[in-house]
């Protein structure tokens, strides 16, 4: 790994606003280029394979992680599989980028023992349950099943937020924005 290739590590609750956050920082502060995760579970409707996710079934990611394709790999739910493939952080490196990663809390802290020094992980923090609840209904994407299913996994994933370099509350979200790109460009050594 040379100097120049570091990686940014954010992970948070669904909800917590933090694909909001890491699609500002990306307009905001030059060469960062988002990481395309691998997953096993369907596109949902507007996503494209290859831009939002790289689209595997179940047996072709399987078969990825068996041949050592990944950097990190997590089975989030029962049958849906999220990961890095190692060629996408050597594809964003060679154009002279830092990596972005949006990833489960547990991949996070896998990504920060990977990476070390040259990984910043941050960690997005809704400002209680109750607003990530409210958040989520708001999207009127979730069952009443799955609602149940990422409000449970939210906090366990709180539970491990200080494992991470960073928490940022997302009370507001334009504060929010603000303290991640100081806190990213000290990192990266821009003012």
């Amino acid at each position: 790994m040379e100097e120049n290739q570091k990686v940014i590590i954010f992970s948070a609750p669904s909800g917590s606003g933090k694909s909001t956050i890491i699609s500002r920082l990306l307009k905001r502060v030059p060469n960062l280029e988002f990481s395309i995760s691998a997953t096993s579970r369907k596109p949902r409707e507007g996503e494209q394979n290859g831009k939002d996710y790289y689209f595997l079934s179940h047996d072709e990611f399987k078969q990825k992680v068996a041949e050592g394709q990944f950097v990190e790999w997590v089975e989030v739910y029962q049958g849906t599989c999220y990961g890095t493939l190692k060629s996408e952080i050597e594809r964003i490196w060679q154009k002279g980028s830092t990596v972005i990663f949006d990833v489960d809390v547990l991949g996070g802290v896998s990504l920060k023992k990977i990476f070390g020094n040259k990984a910043l992980s941050i960690f997005i923090q809704p400002p209680s349950m109750e607003v990530l609840e409210q958040r989520l209904r708001g999207r009127n994407t979730e069952t009443e099943e799955s609602l149940g299913k990422r409000i449970e996994r939210a906090k366990m994933e709180m539970q491990y937020s200080n494992q991470l370099d960073v928490v940022v509350e997302n009370d507001d979200l334009d504060t929010a924005i603000n303290e991640t790109e100081t806190i990213v460009r000290n990192f990266l050594g821009k003012q």
